[in-house]
Formats: C-alpha cells, sequence, structure tokens
C-alpha cells in the first residue's frame, strides 16, 4: 500500500467502506460532508446546489469503493471527486445562464441560520453592514475567476489542503497550482481595490 493507512484515521474507515462496512461511510458522510457542501457552495454560489452536488460526491464516493486506492490522504480523493463534480456543474451552460445567485454564504453551518462575527462583538451596525458588503463583493469575485483558479484557491485557501494535495485533486502539477493561486490571488487583489477606490 503506497499510504500508510494508519496515518490517515480517514483513510482506515474507507478501507472499512470497501469490506461493506456501512456506519464507516456513515462516519466519512457525518464528518466530511459539511466541508465539502461549504467548498461546493463557494464554487458554484447557490448553496442549495451545492448540497446537491455534495450529495452526488459521496454517491460516487460509495460508487467506487472497489476501485479506491490510498494513494493520498482520503480528503485529497474526496476533494477532487468534489472538484471535478463543481468544474462539471460550472461549465454547463444552464448554470453560466442562471441569474445571480440568491445564497452565497460559503461556509455556513446548516444548524447555524448566523454567519460568524468577523471580530468582537462590540461592532456598530456601520461597520457590520460594510463587512458584509466586502464580503458579497468578494464572493462575486471569486465566483468570476476561471474554474481552475478558483478550485485551486478555495482548496488551499479554505480548505487547506497543501499544494501536492491541490496538485493531485486537479490533476495538474504543484508548479500550477502555485501559478493558478497567484493568479487568483492577484485578481481578487486588483479587483478589490478597484472596489475600494
Amino acid at each position: 500500500m503506497p499510504l500508510n493507512a494508519e496515518a490517515d484515521p480517514d483513510v482506515q474507515l474507507m478501507l472499512a467502506v470497501q469490506r461493506g462496512d456501512r456506519s464507516a461511510f456513515e462516519q466519512l458522510f457525518e464528518k466530511h460532508v459539511r466541508g465539502v457542501v461549504g467548498f461546493a457552495a463557494q464554487f458554484v454560489g447557490i448553496r442549495a446546489r451545492a448540497e446537491e452536488l455534495a450529495q452526488d460526491v459521496f454517491l460516487q464516493v460509495y460508487r467506487t469503493r472497489a476501485r479506491y486506492q490510498p494513494r493520498a490522504r482520503f480528503t485529497t480523493w474526496l476533494y477532487r471527486m468534489a472538484t471535478n463534480a463543481c468544474l462539471s456543474e460550472v461549465r454547463r451552460a444552464d448554470h453560466r445562464s442562471r441569474p445571480a445567485a440568491v445564497d452565497r454564504s460559503p461556509r455556513d453551518d446548516v444548524d447555524d441560520p448566523h454567519p460568524p462575527r468577523l471580530e468582537g462583538a462590540t461592532r456598530s451596525s456601520e461597520d457590520a453592514l460594510l463587512s458584509q458588503e466586502v464580503l458579497k463583493r468578494l464572493r462575486t469575485v471569486l465566483e468570476d475567476l476561471p474554474p481552475q483558479q478558483r478550485a485551486a484557491l478555495l482548496l488551499a485557501r479554505v480548505e487547506g489542503l497543501s499544494y501536492d494535495e491541490v496538485a493531485a485533486a486537479l490533476s495538474c502539477s504543484v508548479s500550477a497550482v502555485k501559478s493558478l493561486i497567484h493568479r487568483a490571488t492577484v485578481t481578487l487583489r486588483d479587483q478589490m481595490q478597484e472596489e475600494a477606490e
């Protein structure tokens, strides 16, 4: 086995799924579904569609369990599937022709309708409104990034995957990942600065 299965408890769970252990699948689902929904929501911009995509990803995990090979951390394999699902979604003609998404909340927990505060609880309502406007603009700029740049940036900066893991998830080299993230970061910075002027 290329990867020491004991190094990643999720790999152990996935190997148990291969052996027919449904409770192991449920554990993986419970542990990772919010992360996949959050990633997809930031990627496609529509929370309801992100939840559908997450369901599709976990269905694919279950259907492909017999072919699973632990070559990297489980999350690398999982987010490769999630990235492919999101890339397919944004490339679909009907996605591009949809009106602007109503719900663009990136990682709000399903159980918590109140987004986390950015700073201390003593913020004025004007500051809170300004912060919401900045976040809204940031999400819009993020959605306008080319899909590969958006995927690389979200996987590395939001999901916390290493460059090696992002490269595996996107089927490209580490240098390509660095380039994608650099270009995405520059675009975000430049467009946010234009808004501020």
